[in-house]
């Protein structure tokens, strides 16, 4: 055989099985190999069909299971302070309403973003980056929303892709401004009118978010003011999200679904009209199961509707201050199967491929296939189910992102490959 009929690898992976979640199965490649060129997988299937090649690395994975790097696809990861305080009042008997009135609640969470400079954002985002990072992650989703004003939204984007820039992890960018009311508003229908007026254009002509959400409930915005911020976001090119139906039955799914949003979050309220609406439209479910356990909620999704229709269904911490403080996404993906019946097969498909389609990245990341960026994690596990069994432990042995081995401890410097980094409400 000649040099030129090798297939060139800049390397070579193998000594595990893989879990490819082709399809969102499991889909198993027993005793594995994965060929990584430019940071993609060029080949992957049983290691004795492995073609000739020649590679730079060869690694020896000495067993395991392999998966794609875990996607964390709804986090508010940027915000200044903690509610911890909040938190221990409530459990000595302290009403959330009492609490907001001290100036407590997501108005502490905007006061302290607000005030935190772009440097302590990062440094705080980066201690809970870093958690996730080091449980599986190589793909975060932020979402802005604790600055409600112009400047202050900018900051939390910037500091989310200075994130991005600086370790080895893709962070996906989400305006969210339409999350609360600011301090400076009493007019919620002049809010979104500064939103659309002001805010969504400049972050648009910023390239600075991937996409927009908005938080549809009776203690936030209505069906019709987040539709006019929809449009708005349309028209300037940008995808959206919604936080809907966590709290009541409001419309905002199936509203959301007519703009063929990339996902509805929460859900719990969500009724088989919505559900075919999002089947119809291509709309993921990501479940949040870390803000339903702390909330102490009992409406759950309905899981056999968006079964029954095909609903794909991601997972995410939903990472905040207020509701769901959870640095864990195979935490969530337990959780998700022991409060909202989910198979540990559907809760790794709702950590992996469905959570790259909430995201729009399906195409490239989220499963084990040819073509895609090579994101992925070899655990120290006997199965794929022990990723939804264990609650907690260091079950990561190798994690590789875009092609390079990385554990996450470290800023990419050379690691780096390049990329384009651009109730109560939470």
């Amino acid at each position: 055989m000649t040099r030129d009929s090798l297939i060139t690898l800049d390397s070579v992976w193998r000594g595990a099985h893989v879990a490819t979640m082709k399809g969102g199965q499991y889909s198993i490649i027993e005793n594995a190999a994965i060929g990584v060129r430019g940071g993609r997988i060029v080949w992957i299937g049983k290691a004795h069909d492995l073609p000739a090649y020649q590679t730079q690395h060869e690694h020896d994975l000495g067993g395991g299971w392999i998966t794609p790097g875990l996607i964390d696809c709804h986090t508010h990861l940027v915000f200044g302070g903690n509610r911890a305080g909040e938190f221990e009042q409530r459990l000595n008997g302290v009403s959330y309403q009492d609490i907001a009135k001290q100036g407590g609640g997501i108005a502490s969470s905007v006061r302290a973003t607000r005030e935190a400079s772009e440097a302590e954002l990062v440094a705080s985002a980066l201690r809970r980056l870093k958690s996730l990072m080091a449980d599986g992650v190589t793909t975060v989703e932020i979402k802005s929303g604790y600055g409600l004003s112009l400047d202050s939204e900018l900051k939390m984007l910037r500091v989310a892709g200075k994130l991005g820039d600086e370790w080895p992890v893709t962070i996906k960018r989400t305006c969210l401004a339409a999350h609360a009311m600011p301090p400076e508003f009493d007019d919620k229908d002049a809010y979104i009118d500064y939103l659309c007026e002001k805010v969504l254009p400049k972050v648009a002509q910023l390239g600075m978010a991937d996409a927009v959400d908005a938080f549809c409930e009776g203690i936030a915005f209505s069906t019709e003011q987040v539709a006019r911020y929809f449009r708005t976001a349309e028209s300037l090119g940008l995808p959206v999200k919604i936080h809907a139906e966590q709290l009541s039955s409001l419309g905002g799914t199936a509203m959301a679904s007519s703009f063929k949003a990339l996902s509805a979050d929460h859900i719990e309220f969500i009724e088989e009209s919505d559900v075919k609406a999002m089947a119809e439209s291509g709309t993921v479910a990501v479940l949040l199961p870390g803000a339903f356990f702390t909330l102490k909620e009992t409406q759950r999704p309905p899981i056999a509707l968006l079964r029954q229709y095909g609903v794909p269904m991601a997972i995410a911490t939903d990472a905040n201050p207020g509701t769901s403080p959870a640095l864990s996404l195979r935490l969530m993906m337990n959780m998700a199967c022991t409060l909202f019946a989910l198979t540990p097969e559907e809760a790794l498909a709702g950590a992996t491929i469905h959570a790259a389609k909430a995201l729009g990245m399906a195409d490239s990341h989220g499963s084990l296939e040819i073509g895609k960026v090579a994101d992925f994690v070899c655990w120290q596990v006997d199965s794929p189910g022990e990723l939804s069994y264990w609650l907690g432990g260091d079950l990561v042995k190798t994690r590789v992102y875009e092609g390079k081995q990385s554990d996450g401890k470290n800023s990419q410097g050379s690691n780096r490959l390049g990329k384009n980094s651009q109730g109560e409400p939470a």
